[in-house]
């Protein structure tokens, strides 16, 4: 990383009036952006779609497959240009013509040229999708949820949500839309952050792409989590991608089961959107299975609707038929081949696989920051992301970034009531960049950094706030942090949970805790 500023003088980069560059309209973004407007700092917001909402918006279109395995984290979800490439208002190239979904799980025979498929991904959002925790505890500090609002609720009450704070605190105004960060890096004389910028120019003549140059003096990446589908590295996967497209999937692909009526349907994976999906194709499909690795964060089988097995990993996807036969199904529109369970159970006449197997941590836009050949326990004190791509490295609270604390991001702890962890985070982003609290000197990050990674080791576990406990915890001293350092600045002091919200998380997690148990007791014993 080049030329990040003294360590001495970090505390001159902060301060009213100071610009600042947020990547991302979902949650995270938003309640940055409301925050650091509310502090008076001058606020940019990047989103590469044309709406705010983030994972919770709904685009009926797919986005594009990743590469089969997909094992680069510094690639992204999308071809990230090279300098000068759109330097002129260009028209897409030819490359650019994609073929998009039909809604039926095939491909549209016609290619469209659907530029924003490829400029812009879709997100993983589903007709049917809900919160899995209480609004009443995903509330944001900006705004409260309309009256009467259920606990769970659909999509599109998340995403009017997220788009009415973006409205009322003025995010709106200060967000340019269809508009991408190809490039995050300081400049020469390390005074800035220069951002790259990939705009979809919508005109009279059609879709251009023109890339643009921006400068800020501090950067909050709000990109989330759910951006680069993991593919594993299954033998046979690849081959059956190759010659059957349609019909392997990941997850961020999936919008309804429709498409999988009568179909005998294979779902890997044992988190929520593998749960998500197995229900919703219950009573739909003909069959389903559901494949899970035995780790110790598997949902219990419990949780799935009768109709669906649970089976061992996968080994391998075996193939039938000559190379000469791609592309051919069977009579009843089944893959020609059989799926290997390491148990030694073969499933056969599969139709459909959903790869419900999660997504890498990936900041395209920060390739120094990236080692795609790089182990875990070689991030040193400069990487952000190694080559398994299961966590960033190198923040303090999560947050900032130790070696130039003038990065920060928002959204990486997981297993959190989001919205309201998000906003609790945005809110310490906010009075630091204004000036109002103080981060500790480089060298007592850097130890609390270390401290934490033998606390909790490196890998997803590293960002987990499961444990009953810990996501309480982590945002009051989050709040003591910003609250001791900033007392002088006469801002009111930053709020944690209050005892209602505490009451409702604790009755969550306890709720939760014993479903967990008891369907891995019935596991153990057989049952179920």
């Amino acid at each position: 990383m080049s030329s990040p500023i003294a360590v001495n003088h970090i505390h001159d980069a902060f301060g009213p009036g100071k610009t600042v560059a947020v990547i991302g309209a979902g949650i995270s973004g938003v309640c940055t952006a409301a925050h650091l407007l509310k502090q008076g700092l001058q606020v940019t917001v990047f989103e590469r779609s044309g709406i705010a909402g983030g994972v919770w918006h709904y685009d009926g279109h797919i986005s594009e497959d990743p590469p089969y395995p997909n094992s680069m984290p510094s690639r992204g979800d999308y071809q990230v240009s090279q300098p000068g490439e759109f330097a002129y208002a260009t028209p897409p190239p030819e490359h650019h013509a994609v073929s998009v979904g039909d809604g039926t799980g095939g491909q549209n025979s016609r290619a469209v040229t659907d530029l924003e498929v490829h400029f812009s991904p879709p997100g993983p959002c589903y007709a049917g999708l809900k919160n899995n925790v209480p609004t009443h505890l995903m509330t944001s500090a900006l705004g409260s949820w309309p009256e009467g609002i259920e606990s769970f609720v659909n999509q599109r009450y998340l995403e009017e949500y997220i788009q009415t704070l973006a409205k009322d605190h003025g995010v709106d105004e200060v967000t340019s839309f269809h508009t991408r960060v190809d490039e995050v890096r300081r400049t020469a004389d390390g005074s800035k952050w220069e951002l790259r910028l990939i705009a979809l120019e919508k005109g009279g003549i059609g879709p251009r792409l023109a890339e643009k140059t921006s400068y800020f003096d501090l950067v909050v990446v709000a990109s989330g989590h759910y951006n680069m589908p993991r593919i594993p590295d299954t033998e046979g996967l690849k081959e059956w991608k190759s010659r059957y497209p349609s019909r392997i999937t990941h997850s961020k692909q999936y919008r309804s089961p429709e498409p999988h009526r009568g179909q005998n349907v294979l779902v890997v994976g044992a988190g929520v959107s593998a749960l998500d999906i197995c229900r919703e194709l219950d009573g739909v499909a003909a069959n389903i299975y559901q494949s899970v690795r035995g780790g110790k964060f598997d949902l219990p089988a419990s949780m799935l609707p009768k109709g669906v097995v649970r089976v061992a990993e996968v080994a391998r996807f075996e193939s039938r038929i000559a190379s000469a036969g791609d592309g051919q199904v069977g009579a009843k529109g089944e893959i020609p081949g059989v799926v290997v369970l390491k148990d030694g159970r073969i499933l056969e006449n599969i139709h459909h696989v959903v790869l419900a197997t999660g997504y890498i941590t990936s900041y395209p836009f920060l390739p120094q920051l990236h080692s795609d050949d790089a182990p875990i326990t070689a991030a040193g004190e400069d990487l952000l992301v190694t080559s398994d791509g299961n966590m960033a490295h190198n923040l303090h609270r999560d947050i900032f970034y130790i070696n130039d604390p003038t990065l920060a991001f928002v959204g990486v702890p997981y297993y959190v009531a989001t919205f309201s962890l998000f906003d609790f985070q945005a809110q310490a982003v906010a009075r630091v960049f204004a000036g109002k609290a103080r981060l500790p000197g480089r060298e007592e990050m850097r130890k609390e950094y270390e401290r934490r990674v033998e606390e909790k080791g490196l890998g997803r576990g590293f960002h987990s706030l499961h444990a009953p406990g810990l996501e309480v915890a982590y945002v009051q001293e989050l709040a003591d942090w910003v609250n001791s350092t900033g007392a002088e600045s006469g801002e009111p002091p930053m709020l944690a949970h209050s005892k209602e919200w505490k009451k409702g998380y604790d009755e969550l997690k306890a709720k939760a805790t014993a479903l967990f148990k008891s369907g891995k007791e019935k596991e153990g014993s057989g049952e179920g």
